[in-house]
């Protein structure tokens, strides 16, 4: 008990680390062991104040205040757990958490949702958020000309109206158990309104912290929200966008920041060996792909698209890219973890005698194809290209590696450019996965695929209740997207990165995202 009484102590700041190993190896233990105690007891229990510092290895000049245009991991955050604040939040155990919606509420078989909107909430310029800018907010993203992603989530989405000042409904074209879920998309902060329209452009929110500054694709600074009226413990925050990895590693071991995404998995040993670090891994949902637009030639051929799965040994990418940190595609793009998910047959293990004879049904044997890639796209993008193109070679196909340049990657090539890299964040459902990336109307549908009998299962699925029925639909989803879609999915890739001890956090992190789910400057404190 009295050790108890100890680590309680340190957890609130009254014992020093002097004291604390001293009294613990007065009990027999050793040095090590009672350092390792101080640090987990120090980090344990939530204390409010300190500034903390990111560098992510993503960002580009293009980025906006716009959140209809978040796209990388320097964004994506901004809507979850920075100037934002969504209608709901995800749990580590990804469940459903009330946040700016105090509850939601299904009628008419989940084709109503009838959302309370928690009272007192204000946003940063001390305008009290009401049902008006929820209405606002998701018209914004659903209008006709919206390029929003999110459109794609909400796409069954009829209409959106307030019933007073507390209240919102939501109709939909047919029921869907999930969603709340899809309100969660980190795109769906609440901003406020006049006249039906959002005011996003100077960052104003109801979120934790209050825009200071802002640099596209460099660094973005807020403050802590004094009328929050959730949980917080940070003073400020400081986001810096740092593509190169070797920066990005140096700006943490230099003590710059205290944390860093997209750790270089070559030298990964260098980071856990670092004073006072440990090693944020983190298995989710998250992938590596390489989409193919499937309306351009030579993609537009079903038998140059299997013919190319069967010629990626993926199991060697994960080995020599990802460290053996992840595990191989086999282009579905649903994770093994996540619920509906299956695994389709035939597995695309590495065939290249396989992929030749798909080559000469087509009549394209010695096939020639461009591959963008950018360390943009994900960490070793380039260097897993080249593996991908060396691959290639013994199925007599020549893949060119075209090196994009990382700084708007995402607006040049992404969608853009016939056969490229991409990474996927992931998302708590299926349904929320499948719609944003794989719905023939889709903004975020990067390969173009439009399978009738694809979309049709994704509308079904949402709507229905027997379990083992939808079950049935997302695994013949998936089996339609591994056989005939355009998505190569190459590697489902842990989230690997350094954080400093002088950081405390819960003991179980968000899986859908990195960062803790998007969650960290909400969730994390100064140890």
């Amino acid at each position: 008990m009295k050790l108890k009484a100890a680590e309680k102590a340190v957890g609130l700041g009254k014992l020093s680390r002097r004291d604390f190993i001293q009294f613990v190896m007065a009990s027999g233990v050793t040095l090590a062991a009672a350092q390792a105690m101080f640090t987990r007891a120090a980090r344990a229990e939530p204390k409010q104040g300190g500034t903390f510092k990111a560098a992510v290895g993503h960002g580009q000049t293009t980025d906006s205040l716009d959140p209809a245009t978040w796209s990388n991991g320097f964004t994506f955050a901004w809507g979850k757990s920075v100037m934002g604040a969504p209608l709901v939040q995800i749990s580590p155990k990804n469940e459903i958490i009330p946040h700016v919606a105090e509850s939601f509420e299904p009628t008419d078989g989940a084709k109503k949702w009838v959302a309370k909107i928690r009272k007192g909430i204000t946003f940063h310029n001390g305008k009290t958020l009401t049902a008006d800018d929820v209405v606002a907010t998701i018209n914004y993203h659903i209008a006709p000309d919206s390029k929003s992603p999110a459109k794609g989530v909400l796409s069954n989405l009829v209409s959106v109206k307030t019933d007073g000042p507390d209240t919102v409904v939501f109709e939909l074209s047919g029921g869907n158990a999930d969603f709340p879920y899809l309100v969660s998309d980190y795109h769906l902060a609440i901003y406020p309104s006049e006249g039906g329209k959002i005011q996003w452009d100077k960052g104003i929110g109801a979120g934790p912290y209050i825009l200071e500054s802002f640099e596209p694709g460099v660094k973005l600074t807020a403050k802590r929200n004094p009328n929050y009226f959730g949980k917080t413990y940070f003073d400020a925050v400081e986001v810096l966008s740092i593509i190169d990895v070797a920066a990005r590693t140096n700006a943490y071991l230099s003590g710059e920041v205290h944390f860093i995404d997209r750790a270089d998995l070559k030298t990964i040993d260098m980071l856990k060996n670092a004073p006072d670090t440990s090693l944020y891994n983190v298995s989710g949902t998250a992938l590596y792909s390489a989409p193919m637009l499937v309306d351009v030639a030579p993609f537009d051929k079903l038998e140059v698209r299997q013919a190319l799965k069967w010629a990626i040994n993926r199991q060697e990418l994960v080995d020599k890219i990802l460290y053996g940190y992840g595990s191989a595609g086999n282009d579905n793009m649903l994770a093994p973890s996540l619920k509906y998910a299956i695994q389709p047959e035939p597995v695309y293990n590495y065939d290249p005698e396989k992929a030749k004879s798909l080559l000469k049904k087509a009549g394209m044997e010695n096939l020639t194809v461009d591959l963008s890639a950018s360390d943009a796209a994900f960490p070793g993008g380039v260097d897993a290209a080249l593996l991908m193109a060396e691959q290639a070679k013994a199925a007599g196909i020549t893949i060119n590696v075209v090196r994009e340049p990382n700084d708007s990657y995402w607006d040049n090539v992404w969608i853009k450019k016939p056969w490229c890299q991409c990474y996927w964040g992931g998302r708590p459902t299926a349904d929320a996965f499948l719609s944003i990336s794989m719905a023939a109307d889709a903004a975020w549908n990067d390969t173009k695929w439009k399978n009738p009998r694809f979309n049709e299962l994704l509308v079904a699925a949402r709507a229905e209740t027997d379990e083992a029925k939808r079950q049935a639909m997302y695994a013949e989803c998936q089996q339609l997207m591994h056989d005939d879609g355009g998505q190569v999915v190459l590697m489902f890739n842990n989230y690997v990165g350094a954080l400093s001890n002088k950081i405390g956090h819960e003991e179980a992190f968000n899986t859908d995202f990195d960062h803790d789910g998007g969650f960290m400057y909400e969730r994390w404190w100064m140890a």
